[in-house]
């Protein structure tokens, strides 16, 4: 059967689902509404309708396979239906290719039960799914060659910090969350930010209260004492906007042991630094940034749109009291993602800022002078150097 004649028989079967109510969606019913329509279809091929048809009911019809290999971090739709996605860090074309009808269904299937929409007024979206993955939708008449959508998974293993960084480094790592370091987590675009970061949090002390602040939720972390909270865009109606800063200062207000804001990417960054400051140590956070010093750079840039009215020098004097390190996450040509760099913070020299390189991808050079934050916090092992 080719694939126009097999998209139009899952077609039919679906409208028949739809227009008998009493039809139950389940492979025995799709089966025999299947072999109803298509009596000399071979079993294999029976199965795979049937499979499809299911996938469309109660999934993300033929991006569900898709969404379950635990291989795939990145789902694709192209404008031209072309699907593509992610393995190990390599870009490839699967075969499939999705009508614009189609991937707009996908879409309101996704955002519909959040309560936000997708339609030409409201074009762009962004939403995530059940598990965490994050979504991105562009429609037309912004997306000129046909609907686009973008899903980045978030798998179910957990990674620890090992994963990233030689031994010695991960030590380090470890030591600077026992410390209470705020430590704030670099790196560009799918450079493995947010798996680091729930990496990090996994080293936190048992019973410690984690108040977690994120624009999507995605981060799932092993502690067994988490407050998770999600950000809420406007509704239709342009009301009931929640931002992140918001609830990073109500995050204040719920005896937080740490705080994990999941990105900072806006007026948030100056809230964050004024907790850092005021005794809620041990915060943890990621930053798009080229290294560590452009990710000090970019969160003093991202403080100033609080609007307060403070002199650059004071707010990057409050940051350099702040953020004790900045490790940076890139990901190589192989696709493996690793610490790259860990930079303790000095202090501000002049316009700029003035940090030490303490690790790199051989292990690590220097030990860290900054003091630990917590007062029984172990002095740093000489053990660590390379």
């Amino acid at each position: 059967m080719s694939p126009a004649t097999r998209d139009e028989l899952r077609a039919r079967v679906h409208r028949r689902l739809l227009a008998e109510p009493c039809l139950a969606p389940h492979a025995d019913g799709v089966g025999r509404l299947v072999a109803d329509e298509a009596p000399l279809l071979p079993a294999h091929e029976v199965a795979q309708v049937v499979e499809e048809v299911l996938a469309e009911v109660h999934g993300l019809g033929r991006l569900e396979p898709l969404l379950a290999d635990p291989s795939v971090t990145e789902v694709m739709v192209n404008g031209d239906g072309r699907v593509w996605v992610e393995r190990a860090g390599a870009l490839s074309a699967t075969g499939e290719r999705l009508a614009p009808d189609d991937v707009v269904h996908v879409v309101e299937k996704i955002v519909a039960p959040l309560g936000l929409r997708a339609d030409r007024a409201s074009p762009v979206v962004d939403a995530r799914l059940a598990d965490g993955s994050r979504v991105n939708a562009v429609l037309p008449p912004l997306a000129v060659d046909g609907p686009c959508l973008t899903v980045r998974r978030f798998g179910g293993q957990a990674f620890s910090v090992d994963s990233f960084c030689p031994p010695s480094v991960a030590r380090l790592l470890r030591w600077a969350v026992a410390a209470r370091w705020n430590v704030v987590v670099s790196g560009p675009t799918s450079s493995g930010k947010t798996t680091l970061l729930a990496a990090l949090v996994g080293c936190v002390a048992t019973g410690e209260r984690v108040v977690t602040v994120e624009d999507a939720a995605e981060l799932r972390l092993p502690c067994d004492h988490v407050v998770r909270l999600e950000a809420r865009p406007p509704n239709a109606e342009g009301a009931g906007e929640v931002t992140v800063r918001d609830l990073v200062r109500n995050a204040l207000r719920m005896r937080p042991d740490r705080i994990v804001v999941g990105e900072v990417r806006g007026a948030e960054a100056f809230d964050m630094a004024q907790a850092m400051n005021t005794g809620h140590d041990g915060s943890l956070s990621t930053c798009h940034a080229n290294g560590p010093g452009d990710a000090l750079r970019r969160l003093e840039t991202l403080a100033l749109l609080a609007g307060v009215g403070l002199p650059a020098a004071a707010l990057r004097e409050q940051l350099a009291a702040a953020v004790d390190a900045v490790v940076h996450v890139a990901r190589g040509r192989n696709g493996r993602r690793a610490v790259t760099e860990v930079a303790e913070m000095a202090t501000p020299a002049g316009d700029g800022y003035r940090l030490r390189r303490l690790a790199g991808p051989g292990g690590v050079h220097t030990l860290p002078t900054r003091a630990p934050r917590a007062a029984d916090a172990p002095a740093p092992d000489p053990g660590w150097l390379a």
